[in-house]
């Protein structure tokens, strides 16, 4: 509810900024009123788009394991956490953000098999503590997928939470680990 409240303020504030730019350019354009609401407009816009960003994971090159699948994997779970993001921020509706939060769980999963599978065909050492990291993701999300029947605002802001700092985390340690174990045995 918080959200729809929030988009509604907001739409309503633009709404009556522009009217009163329409309004004070009809007292001239040598009056101030519509320069300021112009002026007031412009701010509003830009500070709610500053604020957004904060919110929003972008790819460095510091993340990058060297294996370009894997790489392309992570880029694609940033693109869909910032999905998520996106529809839990910018009122969507239930349906895109369950949406979106079901791609990025199946996704997750699949970049896991896809990642394990990898280390275990190359007997990375430390295969079993790193399958067992993936493991309790996958259980903390489900327990938070679970969560979000009952309570999707607060639920969908602590897991889009939860998960920026764990894929940030575990790519820049635990996935750095083994980065070059395999390009070592020609991986890339």
């Amino acid at each position: 509810m918080n959200k729809k409240l929030s988009a509604f303020g907001l739409s309503i504030l633009i709404l009556a900024l522009l009217v009163a730019t329409a309004l004070g350019f009809l007292m001239g354009l040598s009056h101030p009123l519509p320069w300021i609401s112009l002026a007031l407009l412009g701010g509003v816009v830009y500070l709610h788009s500053q604020s957004q960003k904060k919110n929003y994971l972008v790819w460095k090159e510091e993340y990058s394991v060297g294996i370009e699948a894997i790489d392309n994997d992570h880029k694609k779970l940033l693109s869909l956490i910032n999905q998520l993001q996106t529809a839990s921020t910018n009122y969507t509706g239930v349906d895109f953000e369950r949406s979106a939060l079901d791609e990025l769980v199946n996704y997750t999963k699949y970049h896991f098999v896809r990642e394990e599978k990898l280390l275990e065909e190359n007997g990375y050492p430390g295969f079993e503590p790193h399958k067992k990291e993936h493991e309790a993701m996958v259980a903390e999300v489900m327990d938070k997928v679970s969560h979000y029947e009952s309570n999707e605002d607060q639920t969908i802001d602590e897991l889009l939470v939860y998960l920026k700092q764990w894929l940030i985390n575990h790519i820049s340690g635990t996935d750095q680990q083994y980065s070059s174990f395999l390009r070592d045995k020609g991986v890339r």
